[in-house]
């Protein structure tokens, strides 16, 4: 039954109902009326007892009707009106979306055009660019299957003074240019609700709207690690509500084409973040500072929460302020990529200093850090790493070779090594423990497939790993799309290793896969106070 249907069915019914309200009105008059000629009747039929006068009786007081029919009544009526005006409101809403998507296909379809152009070479432009023409139509669907779309999405919750619960949803659905094509703000209100069941609710109602739009492949970027992880399923949700919102985003992932997530840094969804943030203080009322309150806050520009400031960081060198709290999931992030983390601002490539940082991240953090910070420090040319199994130390050719002077003349011609960690000879050139009486042509040729290198290769044809060419570091994807980045800053295609240059592919490989399966090994067991965030070190343990 469709929605004019349904609109029909209930003024129907509404209709039917006025009118048995006024039968029954008429039944009650006409009640009234027998019942009042019953009693006159009677009082006129009693025998008088005096020769007086008689005394007027007074009037009967006459029954009331019932009034319970009346009100059930009234109750129905009110229920089909707000049925009305709910499918009214129904109605207007999907109108609204069909403009959204009609316009959405002529957008992409403008843009099928534009490429399609620039695609003509000059000659032919010149001779036929007068004729040219792509009616409305033709090539869109084609076009919209090439490139996912993007949806960014997320979901706020506050305790407010620890009376009420607000919350609040943003999203935000982008092309694959990044240009806006959509944006919701809902606040919510009510009981109170975990961070985990917001942020699912955020995502659900974002693939909503995504299926309004009749998208059909779409890549939904969440910047919150746990949903990543129970999304991906990697992690088995315990908990109830969560295990049900779970679900019900696998549902609606299985209605499109594609649909993969992607976890980003905080700052790369902060258009979504300020949509929620807004949804959230269209309830909240600011409460007047006393004059007596020392407390002063900043907003900060990612998550446009107002923050004391005594939780601002600022990043050192260009001074950008951020909450301490989006600052440490920008580091987290950056770290688990393999990135030497640097300023969030757009443009901006002032480095995170350690001593900075250690203030808001764990141990296995920073350790993780000291180490990025090390490895980005040394040319890629200058890398080198010990060739012993239990040591792999990373240095830099000249401090290994300044180190290996003390010990042995000659060390620079002759190719020998001594680690600055655990003292093991090797050759630089050959990049294995030191051959000893025999040169490095003499020991290629003896070892033309080295059995390391032999069960490296084998290993790595067996997982689809791939080995950059700039670093020789072997690398696996684990989700996302084939566009590469090597913690050395090379980027490349994974499919067939083709470098990208300005941030675009060199060769004609798909981004990406559709049957690319996830792994779903890797759960984790969760109880009702189970620390997320805890367990984002323990997955670091396993990079």
């Amino acid at each position: 039954m469709d929605m004019d249907e349904l609109k029909i069915l209930a003024a129907e019914q509404r209709c039917e109902l006025t009118a048995a309200r006024q039968v029954d009105s008429d039944f009650d008059f006409a009640f009234q009326l027998q019942l009042q000629e019953a009693i006159a009747v009677s009082l006129s039929l009693q025998p008088s007892t005096s020769t007086a006068p008689p005394t007027p009786s007074p009037q009967p007081t006459l029954p009331q009707p019932d009034d319970g029919i009346l009100k059930f009544a009234d109750v129905q009526s009110s229920e089909l009106l707000q049925l009305e005006r709910e499918i009214d409101d129904r109605k207007f809403s999907e109108l609204e979306f069909r403009k959204m998507r009609d316009d959405l296909q002529r957008r992409i379809h403008d843009h099928h055009v534009a490429q399609e152009i620039l695609r003509m070479p000059e000659d032919e432009w010149q001779n036929n660019g007068d004729n040219f023409e792509l009616p409305f139509g033709e090539g869109t669907s084609k076009s919209e299957e090439k490139e996912p779309f993007r949806v960014y999405f997320k979901g706020l919750v506050e305790d407010f003074e620890a009376k009420a619960f607000f919350g609040g949803i943003g999203v935000a659905i982008c092309d694959s240019r990044d240009e806006l094509l959509f944006e919701m703000r809902k606040p919510f209100y009510g009981s109170a609700m975990s961070r985990q069941c917001i942020e699912f609710k955020a995502l659900i109602e974002g693939l909503n709207a995504a299926m309004a739009l009749d998208l059909k492949r779409v890549v939904f970027f969440c910047d919150y690690f746990p949903i990543f992880q129970f999304v991906t399923g990697r992690w088995s949700a315990k908990q109830r509500k969560v295990a049900a919102l779970r679900n019900q985003v696998a549902l609606l992932q299985k209605k499109f084409s594609f649909c993969q997530p992607s976890l980003v840094a905080r700052n790369e969804i902060k258009f979504a973040f300020k949509l929620a943030r807004e949804a959230m203080t269209t309830q909240i009322k600011k409460v007047a500072e006393s004059a007596a309150s020392v407390n002063v806050y900043e907003t900060c520009a990612i998550c446009f929460e107002d923050t004391n400031i005594g939780q601002i960081f600022s990043v050192d060198d260009c001074r950008h302020r951020y909450c301490v709290s989006c600052m440490k999931q920008h580091v987290e992030v950056k770290l688990l990529h393999g990135i030497v983390p640097k300023c969030p601002h757009a443009d901006c490539n002032s480095d995170l200093k350690l001593d900075s940082c250690s203030n808001f991240l764990t141990p296995k953090l920073i350790d993780i850090m000291k180490q990025r910070i090390e490895e980005a420090s040394i040319p890629v040319t200058e890398k080198v790493y010990c060739p012993y199994p239990k040591c792999s130390a990373l240095t830099s050719k000249s401090e290994v070779l300044e180190y290996t002077k003390g010990s042995f003349l000659g060390a620079e011609r002759l190719g020998i090594r001594k680690c600055t960690k655990c003292n093991g000879l090797f050759c630089v050139n050959c990049k294995v423990p030191w051959h000893y009486g025999i040169s490095c042509n003499e020991y290629r040729r003896r070892n033309p497939n080295p059995p390391e290198d032999v069960k490296l290769k084998t290993l790595a044809a067996t997982n689809l790993w791939r080995q950059c060419v700039k670093c020789n570091h072997m690398i696996e994807l684990a989700a996302g799309c084939y566009h590469m980045t090597c913690r050395c800053g090379y980027e490349f295609c994974y499919t067939c290793g083709a470098p990208w240059k300005d941030k675009k592919a060199t060769c004609s490989c798909k981004l990406w896969d559709e049957d690319y399966i996830l792994d779903s090994d890797d759960e984790v067991d969760d109880d009702e106070d189970y620390d997320y965030d805890t367990d984002f070190d323990d997955y670091y343990e396993l990079l």
